[in-house]
């Protein structure tokens, strides 16, 4: 069997099963170019080598174009078409340390949305209402960044202050509930795109010439945002606050409210995770970063419950 057709037909396996394989496509497509159409028994370990170095320097992305091909031919192999895997063995070391989550505290993020109108001036490709309204989402209902730029007007129902995800994460449809202060905010941006959109896109947020926002766009807006906002670290140029942070923040204080309120954070874990569109508990364990005050309320509620109901 040729490279191309294997690749091909992993790559529709993969998507009946729900997945959108789309970086990954791409990069088995460049794999498959840079070892040639040739029969799979002839790919070779140095061959494979060659591709994973080729023009890169960081180990992560080494890792990235080691890890999808190696996926492929344990594929093949569990199904009987190549009788080993010609994946050749690398020694991985770490250069550098992995990003740490921001979370940011009210402070910030009131800092944040002091600074908009300053960011967005008139030579921006977004005016001020779209990246406010934009972190809102994110922030007040948890989104994904892509999640929010896919939004259509039709997604964004005010009467009954809901909103409609499409084409999220294996292809899962949810509807996120909000709270009436983020319903009211996002009413002015949606009744003004809904007299504007005419024949043009349907997205809810826009640049200024009436395109859809781009992820490119968003981004070079929040890092001209953080640092009128003053939360640029010096001294650490590569974990800076990001705009998918506020999603990682959004988790930790309603699991901080819940805390303080003396809610059952057990029994309402699982309720996040299907808030957030993770499949199950352990995707939203990952932005629960122990945050300080985090830990010292998880802290203070196990020491009530070990001293026990007789215990003042």
């Amino acid at each position: 069997m040729k490279t191309s057709a294997a690749v091909s037909a992993y790559i529709v396996h993969n998507r009946t099963l729900g997945k959108k394989y789309v970086w990954q496509a791409t990069l088995l497509a460049a794999f498959t170019r840079s070892v040639g159409d040739v029969g799979l028994h002839r790919i070779t370990p140095a061959m494979i080598k060659t591709f994973v170095n080729h023009g890169q320097v960081r180990d992560i992305n080494k890792r990235i174009r080691y890890s999808v091909p190696a996926r492929f031919f344990r594929h093949l192999v569990t199904r009987g078409r190549l009788n080993a895997s010609p994946m050749p063995t690398l020694i991985w070391q770490r250069t550098e340390p992995p990003r740490t989550l921001h979370i940011y505290s009210e402070c910030e993020l009131k800092r944040l949305f002091a600074a908009i109108q300053e960011a967005t001036v008139r030579r921006s490709h977004i005016d001020a209402d779209t990246p406010r309204t934009f972190l809102l989402l994110l922030y007040g209902a948890g989104l994904r960044r892509g999640e929010g730029l896919r939004l259509g007007l039709g997604d964004v129902d005010l009467a009954q202050s809901l909103i409609h995800i499409r084409e999220t994460k294996f292809f899962k449809t949810r509807i996120v509930p909000i709270g009436a202060e983020l319903s009211t905010a996002l009413r002015p941006l949606v009744l003004k795109r809904r007299r504007d959109a005419g024949n043009g896109p349907a997205t809810l947020f826009v640049k200024r010439d009436g395109s859809p926002l781009s992820i490119g766009a968003i981004t070079c807006t929040f890092k001209r945002l953080r640092r009128h906002a003053g939360l640029e670290r010096k001294s650490d140029v590569r974990n800076q606050p990001r705009l998918h942070d506020l999603r990682h923040t959004a988790a930790v204080h309603r699991v901080i409210a819940w805390y303080r309120s003396g809610a059952d954070v057990n029994d309402l874990l699982p309720k996040l995770a299907t808030y957030l569109g993770h499949k199950d508990l352990s995707g939203t364990q990952h932005y629960l970063t122990m945050t300080e005050e985090l830990l010292a309320k998880a802290s203070s509620r196990f020491e009530t419950f070990a001293r026990g109901p007789h215990h003042g």
